[in-house]
């Protein structure tokens, strides 16, 4: 790498790869993190109401698809760990028009998962600032988060651990208080709630299975930015060793983060009082008379969204560094800060999500639900594409090959099969219901552009553009 006496931040001619700035205690707390954020602190109320209790059921389905897909991502990564990630491998197994729909789908699903997160971030603030209008959150938020990620990766990665610890704590401690709340009572129940508020009202599963599988699209996009564990690999000191243990800690965060939270905050309040203005986690512990611990958890739901978008701003911005890498992006993507950040897409991530500001003025009480129908799509469509690489990966490789995989998919072939008819079958219900048939809309019409640009500006002679990246794959890693 070369390097002169010039201090000016930004010297993309300086630095030509990512650095490996994350170490195994960022990469362990930026797996915690991308578990707990906007869907679960916001959009977990959308689910609850369409399941009832029963949307516990719903998040161990999805959890178990979901540590699939992340098994199946690990598997690549720790084998080859790349700028690009799930972008490269799905270019490199399935091809280069794969690759292309990929990464620019997560990019898409970034910039509209980031979209959710920023109007969640303008709708927390309104608890404590009712008169303010919810755009200038928006706006605010956007402009300081870009400003962050336009520092090195280890910045980054202090950032996330310190955001996700205090997420991580505050869980932790809302499983013990509401706990208490269940076995000994107190604020507005002086009496001991126990579990009865799991069947009382309607029963278990009130709206039947079908209130189940309507809640798996909002379960999904809860999910949604997991797989950015996939994506710190060409950044991670010692992938081969923190991307595995990262991802094998998904069943118990979902334990943890979601099964075991929303049964206490079912069980102490009743399912069908959880409004959704606002964080059920907040209106919750109103309703119960604690006012500081509104505040509080006010507090932990806003820092979620500020992880969340970090998070978002990086995950899109390293897809779209490796995308110029393998010519399937604007070369001016490439260029990075001295501190090895790709600094012209966290600008150009930060200008897409001002469209948040706008759709934040213009609908502010119809903007998180449609965003969130529309990153469902994205997300799912990612997670398919990542398993249908795994699996184009496997049969290309010899046997011989296959046993010196360091993180090897479990139950291969079975689980991957099953997992991947799962994501179809999401994708199919979001067509299904009514409220979320314009997120298929938008994805069917987002992929036909995608094709279309790929064949008028991308396309290459077969085999250029891969081997092109392998190229840089070599000097990356």
């Amino acid at each position: 790498m070369q390097n002169n006496n010039e201090t000016s931040p930004l010297q993309p001619h300086n630095t030509s790869h990512l650095k490996r700035g994350l170490n195994a205690r960022h990469i362990r707390f930026l797996a915690l993190g991308s578990a707990i954020g906007t869907g679960l602190f916001y959009g977990s109320a959308g689910a609850i109401q369409l399941a009832g209790p029963a949307v516990l059921l719903a998040y161990l389905v999805g959890g178990l698809a979901v540590f699939m897909v992340m098994r199946a991502l690990g598997e690549m990564a720790v084998h080859q760990p790349v700028s690009g990630s799930f972008g490269h491998y799905a270019s490199r197994y399935l091809g280069p028009l794969a690759g292309f729909i990929t990464g620019w789908t997560y990019t898409f699903e970034m910039v509209i998962v980031g979209m959710a997160d920023v109007t969640a971030f303008g709708i927390y603030m309104g608890l404590w600032f009712p008169d303010v209008s919810q755009w200038i959150w928006v706006l605010s938020i956007v402009c300081f988060i870009g400003a962050l990620n336009l520092c090195s990766v280890k910045v980054f990665g202090e950032m996330e651990f310190w955001l996700s610890l205090i997420k991580v704590v505050a869980i932790i401690a809302m499983i013990v208080g509401g706990g208490a709340i269940m076995m000994f009572g107190f604020g507005q129940h002086e009496q001991a709630t126990g579990f009865s508020n799991l069947w009382q009202h309607g029963g278990f599963m009130p709206n039947g299975l079908t209130g189940v599988i309507a809640s798996l699209a909002v379960v999904m996009f809860a999910f949604g930015g997991i797989e950015i564990i996939g994506v710190t690999a060409s950044e991670a000191r010692d992938p081969a060793r923190v991307i595995p243990k990262a991802i094998n800690t998904v069943p118990v965060r979902i334990l943890l983060f979601y099964v075991l939270t929303l049964m206490v905050l079912m069980a102490i309040y009743p399912w069908n009082s959880i409004g959704q203005h606002g964080s059920p986690f907040v209106e919750i512990f109103k309703s119960l008379g604690i006012s500081s611990a509104a505040h509080v958890l006010n507090v932990v739901v806003i820092t979620a969204a500020i992880s969340a978008i970090n998070s978002d701003i990086f995950g899109a911005g390293r897809m779209m560094y490796g995308m110029a890498k393998d010519g399937q992006a604007p070369q001016c993507f490439t260029k990075l800060t001295a501190g090895g950040v790709p600094w012209m897409t966290v600008l150009v991530m930060a200008i897409a999500l001002l469209t948040g500001v706008v759709l934040n003025y213009l609908i502010p009480e119809k903007v998180f639900l449609i965003i969130a129908s529309i990153a469902t799509f994205a997300t799912v469509w990612v997670w398919l594409m990542i398993l249908l690489s795994q699996v184009a990966m496997r049969r290309q490789m010899s046997k011989e090959e296959v046993a010196t995989l360091k993180f090897p998919v479990p139950f291969w072939p079975l689980a991957p099969a099953l997992t991947i008819i799962f994501m179809a079958f999401v994708i199919a219900l979001l067509g299904y219901f009514e409220d979320s048939r314009v997120a298929l809309a938008v994805g069917v019409v987002w992929m036909a552009l995608l094709t279309l640009a790929w064949w008028i500006w991308v396309r290459k002679p077969k085999g250029q553009s891969v081997n092109d990246f392998n190229a840089e794959t070599e000097a990356d890693v």
